[in-house]
């Protein structure tokens, strides 16, 4: 398979050729960094783990330049580190015992860029190769502007597809934001009760994050336990760990639905406070120079810039809706 960029790779952990082992994926995960399938999508891994008919293929897109790096690592130039990302996600892939493993290189800017096609073109290839039933991704009120991009990009490839060749399911999933703030009819949640030492094992491969002072491997397990008991207030606990995701299927089954950011209503009725991203000059961010009203909508903003993005709705291509922003625009 070839990729736009000469870098890009396919691993297969059991040697299988790349047509062959894409071919047999029944479930897809794409992240923008190394440790974000392992983070986000346990679910696929739990489903596909020593299974001869369900294999998880895991995309990840960025190139691992931009990890912090302390101890260890804390000398390491960029190229030294993308070695070792790939290098610790490919041990994830053999652990995890995934069908395949994609490391497309893109640097972030190129993920955020909306002018740039390539992603969405080399996602639409592996998609069209893998079939896969479901796919997993970021959410769409990640609080990482790439992470959403990549969510972004996914969606575009998937809808340039013909219908009959999309997956049956699209779900964002957490990373850098929980979930737990959507009712519960409007998210997904995962049992992930099964080989948690599988799964601390995975996220604990990727030891450059780790040692560089990102506790993943106690924040990801720890995140799983707290959704268990706090899913639920009146009855015991059902699982021992538990995951959630948005359901973003209705924006690939029906292409003219689209992200709107809107300042009156939420994913059904829940209220997601969006923080603008203070880097982001499309995005709106305070006024130092304007007294803040004490009206989170009015006063404190600028007012020339992005309608204030607080909370996400499906909406209808075009549709008018009371206090609906512009649709929202690529990270």
């Amino acid at each position: 398979m070839q990729f736009k960029l000469a870098s890009a790779q396919v691993f297969v952990p059991d040697g299988l050729p790349v047509e062959q082992a894409l071919a047999r994926t029944t479930h897809l995960a794409v992240a923008a960094h190394q440790d974000d399938i392992e983070i986000m999508a346990m679910d696929g891994v739990l489903q596909c783990y020593q299974r001869d008919d369900r294999w998880l293929t895991g995309v990840t897109v960025t190139d691992g330049a931009g990890s912090s790096r302390t101890g260890l690592y804390a000398d390491y130039t960029d190229e030294q580190m993308q070695t070792v990302r790939r290098t610790e996600q490919k041990k994830a892939a053999v652990v995890g015992e995934y069908g395949a493993q994609a490391l497309l290189d893109y640097p972030s800017s190129g993920v955020k860029d909306p002018s740039n096609p390539a992603l969405v073109e080399d996602l639409k290839a592996i998609i069209d190769v893998a079939r896969p039933r479901v796919i997993y991704t970021h959410n769409l009120a990640d609080k990482h502007d790439t992470h959403v991009g990549v969510t972004l990009k996914v969606i575009e490839a998937i809808r340039a597809l013909p219908k009959a060749d999309r997956p049956k399911r699209l779900l964002g999933c957490e990373v850098w934001r929980d979930l737990d703030w959507l009712l519960d009819a409007d998210k997904v949640a995962f049992n992930l009760s099964a080989q948690e030492n599988l799964q601390a094992t995975l996220v604990g491969l990727f030891d450059s994050q780790i040692s560089g002072g990102k506790r993943y491997d106690l924040a990801t397990m720890g995140r799983r336990r707290a959704h268990a008991t706090y899913h639920a207030s009146h009855e015991g606990d059902v699982t021992t760990g538990t995951n959630f995701a948005m359901d973003l299927t209705p924006l690939v089954a029906d292409p003219s639905l689209h992200i709107a950011w809107s300042s009156s209503e939420g994913v059904t009725t829940a209220a997601a406070i969006i923080h603008p991203r203070e880097s982001n000059p499309r995005l709106p961010h305070r006024n130092p120079n304007k007294p803040t009203s004490g009206n989170p909508r009015r006063g404190d903003r600028v007012p020339d810039r992005t309608t204030a993005c607080r909370f996400i709705k499906f909406l209808p291509a075009g549709a008018a809706s009371r206090g609906a922003g512009p649709a929202c625009r690529r990270q």
